[in-house]
């Protein structure tokens, strides 16, 4: 259970007995990570725990600290007596080498070990990439093979790497005298791949090892789709993810368990841990706190209609992540103004209508939110006052100021509190969509209802799309749309609350084994590139082997 802060790691075997888990259900790492097998799942059959989900307002260059305030909520349950658990997903090594670090939360609120976390942790990571791109090579030896009459034109298969770089974005392979096809293709980011997220939404292995056989590569040249399994990769495909498939089992700042798995974006992909943690977590726990990416327009909308739908799972609370300086972002006040300090209520409030649409959405999901006020040094009394407030206004169930970084889960107990009081009852979690409805329908209904958007607009290619979709029967599959995640819109700099544009479908993608279409907004890419100064310059190494530099 959470105590003090430790100055120590505790033994990861300890967090696991604590748990209830047997030795024998545990794969040690070291002595500070495991993997937790499969088999718990049929000793333990039943959720008891209350399901928490933490998201946040439209993120801004500071951050709202939604990592840290699930790590440190987490924290605060275990010191109101509660078995907690905290589920997040893992990061990705291209924003750790790129922009943005690694989302591990921080100061007294933070998972470790690190910067293990951060890098190549248990390896799943690598176990998603060498499946999506073992497929790869299947593709293209089919094609020289002349196996499967496969129409090269119509490959939608990329391969991955789990960097950031965008001159892999584009390319044309199959270039050389030995090869008979040259085409055009490109590199996603793993956790874009669609490995990545049928890993995240797997219950067990049979269910993994169906989603992977229905992956759909390509066409014949009649139209018919080509799967992972006509093509004989979905098995040794599954086979390279059978250790991946084991939750990571990790701790908090406070010896508070956590689970730490798979690792899918949010602005691109479904943004939340998995579904085989969570229902694992919900079989063992008090209470699980999990995170989803970015705001409730993006992870929280996915967790909602593509996660809750694959695990059974419906939360009975979700809180808002919000501070006073990203709402002044929001309310147009520039990141340098900001850091320069000062109380500025006019500029809080201009950005306040975004905090107010976030709430709106979770009620529109019929879950009760709480809003965690994020507390900064610079955040004055009255700034403090007037965001709480207009957040009880706007509909929230409570609000709490959390210091959880500074104090961790001592910070973090009224907060705690909160969210017990308005998870009391039974969830009463709906979609906003049905999955009988059309795609054009279902996108418009998340753009109209959760962005703010006044229209929707199909490009000719997504027009064709679509049309190709409904033809092969792929139209009542959800959807996960991929858009920037700093406005509500697909427009990164419309800031705030926007409200009447008209949102642009540039692109479809049909993930068949994952259980849904990709809707493409915009100019979202789905490989990153770097920044004019990455982080990777600042990592290092010492004498000893320590790893330096990694945040």
């Amino acid at each position: 259970m959470s105590g003090t802060q430790l100055k120590q790691l505790r033994p990861v075997s300890e967090i696991a007995e604590e748990l209830g888990l047997l030795p024998e259900e545990l794969e040690l790492y070291g002595p500070f990570k495991a993997k937790i097998r499969l088999d718990v799942l049929r000793r333990l059959s039943t959720a008891r725990a209350r399901y928490v989900l933490v998201t946040g307002i439209t993120p801004t260059p500071f951050g709202e600290g939604k990592t840290t305030v699930s790590v440190g909520l987490g924290q605060a349950f275990g010191r109101l007596g509660l078995r907690s658990i905290v589920t997040v997903r893992q990061s990705s090594m291209g924003p750790v080498f790129g922009t943005k670090g690694a989302g591990a939360g921080g100061g007294a609120a933070q998972l470790h070990p690190f910067p293990d976390l951060a890098l190549h942790f248990t390896g799943d990571n690598h176990a998603v990439t060498v499946a999506h791109n073992l497929l790869a090579a299947l593709v293209d030896n089919a094609l020289y093979q002349d196996r499967l009459s496969i129409d090269p034109r119509s490959i939608t298969w990329p391969r991955v790497i789990d960097l950031n770089d965008r001159a892999l974005r584009q390319l044309i392979i199959g270039l050389g005298e030995t090869n008979r096809t040259v085409r055009v293709s490109r590199f996603d980011i793993t956790p874009a791949s669609e490995v990545m997220a049928i890993l995240a939404l797997a219950r067990d292995y049979r269910d993994l090892r169906e989603r992977l056989g229905r992956i759909v590569v390509g066409r014949t040249w009649d139209g018919k789709p080509v799967t992972a399994e006509e093509l004989g990769g979905a098995g040794a495909m599954a086979a390279l993810l059978v250790d991946a498939l084991k939750p990571n089992l990790v701790q908090t700042s406070e010896g508070t368990a956590a689970f730490v798995h798979a690792g899918p974006f949010g602005n691109i992909a479904t943004g939340t841990s998995s579904v085989v943690a969570d229902i694992l977590a919900t079989r063992l726990g008090d209470v699980v706190v999990t995170e989803a990416g970015f705001g409730t327009d993006l992870g929280a909308e996915k967790f909602f209609h593509i996660k809750c739908r694959s695990s059974g799972l419906a939360p009975h609370a979700a809180v808002l992540v919000a501070s006073v300086r990203a709402l002044k972002v929001q309310g147009g006040k520039s990141v340098r103004e900001i850091e320069e300090g000062g109380e500025d209520l006019a500029a809080l409030e201009a950005g306040l209508p975004n905090l107010v649409k976030h709430i709106e959405n979770l009620r529109t999901f019929g879950v009760p939110a709480v809003v965690a006020i994020n507390r900064f040094p610079t955040d004055s009394p009255r700034e403090l006052e007037l965001l709480g407030k207009t957040a009880i206004d706007a509909g929230a169930h409570d609000a709490a100021v959390v210091e959880v970084y500074t104090r961790g889960g001592e910070g973090g107990v009224e907060l705690a509190r909160a969210v017990l009081r308005a998870a009391n009852s039974e969830p009463s979690f709906q979609p906003i969509y049905d999955l009988e409805w059309p795609l054009e329908r279902k996108v418009e209904a998340v753009a109209r209802t959760l962005y703010g958007a006044g229209g929707v607009r199909f490009t000719a290619t997504a027009r064709r799309q679509l049309e190709d979709l409904r033809r092969l029967g792929y139209d009542r599959l959800p959807i996960c749309m991929a858009k920037t995640p700093t406005s509500l819109s697909a427009d990164p700099n419309l800031l705030g609350r926007p409200d009447g544009f008209t949102v642009e479908v540039r692109e479809l993608r049909l993930f068949a084994g994952a259980g849904y279409v990709v809707v493409l907004l915009g100019d979202i890419q789905t490989m990153p590139g770097l920044g004019r100064n990455p982080r990777a310059g600042a990592i290092d190494i010492d004498e000893n082997g320590n790893i330096l530099g990694v945040s």
